[in-house]
């Protein structure tokens, strides 16, 4: 008889969501709750998702491909284009090693340099250049498709000629997805991500937006995708009840905007607010933004449409109504340095975004969603102080 799908399960499942890979020799506990809940897992990631669950006898792996691409996906550890280039040219020059076989990072250097596309060559005296092999070999030692045997990496960072010794672990063979033609086949990233929902057209709608659900912070009502908050709308019962039943989050639905929510902060997850200054700040601009609303109605979708002058007013009428709580740093920021810093943060977590055509600033459903203010106590000792 098949295991339900439990609270083992439900374990299971947010360890292959929040982590890349569960490999067996770093972690055995969770990777043999995956193992025992492997079948409830694949039919329901399968079913609700269209992904596919790899569980190997080294590793387990959801492969967790998005909806569309969004900027906060990229690899956190890399600063710059060139650490994605050298990443790649990293991934192709371990390829053609054996599992275990050991190289230096004086060859690495060399092959680098020999397949890197760029129309510039890469020049190891460049201490900039440098310090990006640095992040992409630690990120792929973290990530573990390379091991470190002999050597400490960071000494490159003064001398070029400094050496290392590396091997190749078995994971590095299972870093990369495979897709039914050859990668150079594909003229786009829009063709790559097309391939994925050629497998079952027919679900192509409910796959999209379990992703974009669970993958996004949330999922606003656009001009574009009407079709898809019909879907939310229609099926929320259904929904909410699957979501509730297989996951800690709870699913909710407003006119303009529907996300995944969860009633207690837990460990594993990456939620809002965090414990950065920039949560608190935002928790109260979204509290004089719903102030303003009487005055400066949304439009049709839930939206405000700020020029960044109006922007950057109301963030100060933020600043002067609640800085007495805020960090030194926040406190003694300039505008302009905190409007920088407060729009990155919105458009991270789907709450704002700058329009491209007319560099206004659009406040999204999300941010209503929210709201800051200090309690009486607190604002009664500022009056006295």
């Amino acid at each position: 008889m098949e295991t339900a799908f439990d609270d083992k399960a439900k374990e299971a499942l947010a360890a292959l969501f929040e982590q890349f890979w569960i490999v067996r020799d770093a972690d055995p506990e969770r990777y043999q709750l995956v193992r025992e809940r492997e079948h409830v897992l694949k039919r329901y990631v399968e079913e609700k998702f269209g992904y596919r669950l790899i569980v190997h006898r080294h590793f387990a792996k959801l492969e967790k491909i998005p909806a569309e691409p969004e900027p906060w996906m990229g690899i956190p550890s890399f600063q710059e284009p060139l650490d994605y280039a050298l990443f790649c040219c990293l991934m192709a020059y371990v390829e053609s090693k054996a599992v275990e076989e050991k190289f230096l990072l004086s060859d690495v250097c060399e092959e680098i340099r020999a397949m890197y596309p760029g129309d510039v060559p890469v020049d190891w005296t460049n201490y900039s250049q440098r310090r990006a092999l640095i992040r992409v070999l630690k990120t792929a030692e973290q990530i573990g498709l390379i091991r470190r045997m002999d050597g400490e990496i960071e000494a490159f960072a003064q001398h070029a000629d400094e050496e290392a010794l590396y091997e190749v672990p078995v994971l590095a063979r299972y870093f990369m997805r495979t897709y039914p033609k050859d990668l150079l086949q594909y003229t786009s990233i829009d063709e790559l991500l097309a391939e994925e929902w050629k497998a079952a057209p027919q679900d192509y709608r409910r796959h999209r937006l379990y992703r974009k659900l669970f993958l996004s912070p949330a999922v606003h009502r656009t001009e574009g995708d009407e079709q898809d908050f019909y879907y939310l709308r229609n099926f929320r019962h259904r929904l909410r009840e699957d979501i509730e039943s297989h996951t800690p989050f709870r699913y909710e639905l407003y006119k303009n905007v529907a996300m995944l929510t969860i009633p207690e902060r837990q460990a594993p997850y990456t939620l809002f607010p965090d414990l950065k200054g920039t949560s608190d700040i935002i928790l109260h601009f979204a509290a004089v933004v719903r102030e303003r609303l009487a005055s400066f109605p949304p439009d049709e979708y839930g939206r405000l449409w700020l020029t960044p002058a109006q922007f950057s007013e109301w963030l100060a009428d933020t600043k002067r109504r609640y800085e007495a709580g805020w960090g030194k740093t926040h406190r003694e920021a300039s505008l302009a340095e905190l409007a920088r810093e407060v729009l990155a943060e919105l458009e991270a977590w789907r709450m704002a975004d700058t329009d491209p055509e007319t560099g206004m600033v659009v406040l999204y459903p999300l941010l209503g969603r929210l709201c800051g203010r200090y309690p009486d106590d607190f604002q009664a000792k500022e009056r006295e102080l």
